[in-house]
């Protein structure tokens, strides 16, 4: 659906388990067929197939109370000036028994039932499938041509034909005399998106319906028009069965499908789709977010930061966020390579450097945090845990950010500065949003800055030299704002 502008061993463990349990969507996110994550007022919503609808209000912990009268199946919706256009299947895929489908469109001012400017349009028909042709019209996605300003749908199953047609942006009528065009075959619930020069066919490869059994996968191929022809990686075209694979079954979640795609920031996206099984959640159909990446021109799913233990590592040069306590020596027995003899004994593991061997010689209160080369000291390891009860964010939840073994947490400062404090308290400073960026990196934003009102949606950690951490205003062409989590 569309672009619109989260003993050690035992401790490791633990976090391990309790980051599997909180790493997807919260809340009641059961949905199938996802529309696209519309805002509207401060919240996101999305439509669902048989009127399973959802609100949220922090794209993190999903409820149901959005609205959308006609039922019918896999909506799409999508903000054209100050109106929403939602368009759905009223028919067709086999519901009521046949393949004759009839897909629909219809306006409201706003997407919540609360408002007093809320009422939708009359559905009006912008096509239609017989049962006997070789289309089955349902699952249509939206794409507004931010070139062009022209709007399209591509719509179909596997009966048959993935199909495009022009609507008027101003009517959400079919364009007069528009003649739809076979654009791909093999795949259903398609969606379009437009980057860099190229138009990407998204369709959802695969068995649906199913639960646990479900082989759904989303698949893509691109061109440089509208119409095509679409081709996959390989060259395979779409309209013989081609497609590079965008995201497929794992982490306990199978049979993604209905792809769409949330632009947050300049580098920062997010695709949702639904899984036909969450095996964590009793097999049933959930909402999913995942990062979404581009590499080499091609969409593909990003993973679900999870937290752990890690060296948090600067892009900028390589060198590792680290409390800025002095520097203790380890003792060794120093080799000589010239000393056959000494070469010849047995090889004695040096052991890494504890906490215990260091926190003493650690200042009491808040310690200022620096950048410095990396030596898998306990004053460089970063403990990384969500926080559930803090809520989150649009494919994420809050997390804490604390030397290893210790509650020393890290924090932001109204000067714009960041710190460790001697104990996590939970304050808002103290709370982090970890973002993987479209090209793998990531950005870590603190949750609020001291002294200034409402959530920090500016300000992230950021390199401003190679041994100096602040917070500056994100900036994604420059590796000052970004960061890697390493676990040696």
């Amino acid at each position: 659906m569309k672009t619109i502008h989260v003993s050690a061993t035992i401790l490791s463990f633990i976090l391990l388990s309790f980051s599997s349990r909180v790493e997807a969507q919260v809340g009641q996110p059961y949905i199938h067929d996802p529309s696209t994550l519309a805002q509207c007022d401060g919240k996101y919503y999305t439509f669902g197939t048989g009127g399973g609808d959802l609100i949220s209000e922090d794209g993190w912990s999903w409820h149901s109370g959005a609205e959308r009268p006609g039922g019918g199946a896999a909506p799409d919706v999508l903000k054209i000036g100050d109106r929403y256009l939602v368009i759905y299947g009223a028919t067709g895929g086999g519901l009521g028994g046949g393949h004759n489908g009839r897909i629909l469109t219809m306006w409201n001012k706003t997407l919540d039932p609360k408002s007093p400017d809320f009422k939708f349009t009359e559905a009006i028909e912008v096509c239609s499938s017989d049962g006997m042709e070789d289309n089955d019209a349902i699952d249509p996605g939206l794409l507004l041509d931010p070139t062009t300003g022209r709007l399209w749908v591509s719509y179909g199953t596997y009966f048959g034909t993935i199909r495009l047609i022009e609507l008027d942006p101003a009517t959400g009528e079919r364009v007069k005399g528009n003649k739809e065009q076979d654009i791909a075959i093999d795949c259903e619930a398609s969606d379009l998106i437009y980057r860099d020069g190229w138009y990407y066919l998204l369709g959802t490869h695969g068995t649906c319906c199913d639960g646990v059994n479900s082989t759904y996968n989303i698949v893509v191929g691109r061109a440089r028009s509208v119409t095509g022809p679409y081709v996959d990686n390989v060259g395979r075209e779409m309209l013989q069965g081609g497609g590079k694979m965008v995201i497929a079954a794992g982490d306990r979640v199978c049979g993604p499908g209905h792809f769409g795609r949330t632009i947050i920031d300049e580098g920062v996206e997010v695709m949702s789709c639904h899984y036909e099984a969450d095996f964590d959640q009793g097999g049933r159909s959930v909402l999913g977010l995942r990062p979404l990446l581009w590499r080499k021109g091609w969409p593909v799913a990003g993973d679900r930061f999870r937290g752990g233990t890690f060296e948090i590592e600067s892009e900028r040069r390589g060198y590792a966020l680290e409390l800025a306590v002095d520097f203790v020596r380890m003792t060794q027995e120093r080799q000589s390579w010239f000393n056959r003899e000494q070469m010849q004994q047995p090889v004695t593991p040096v052991p890494n450097q504890t906490l215990q061997d260091v926190i003493g010689t650690w200042p009491q209160g808040d310690i200022p945090a620096r950048i410095g080369d990396y030596m898998f000291r306990p004053h460089q390891r970063w403990t990384i845990a969500p926080v559930p009860e803090a809520g989150g964010y649009l494919g994420g939840p809050y997390f804490k950010i604390t030397i290893e073994g210790t509650d020393r947490a890290l924090a932001a400062t109204s000067a714009l500065e960041v710190t460790t404090v001697p104990t996590f308290t939970g304050a808002d400073e103290q709370l982090w949003r970890i973002e993987q960026l479209i090209d793998g990196t990531f950005r870590i934003m603190p949750k609020t800055i001291p002294g200034q009102e409402g959530l920090n949606t500016r300000y992230v950690l950021y390199s401003a030299g190679d041994s100096t951490p602040t917070l500056a205003p994100y900036d994604f062409s420059s590796d000052n704002s970004k960061w890697n989590f390493r676990n040696h």
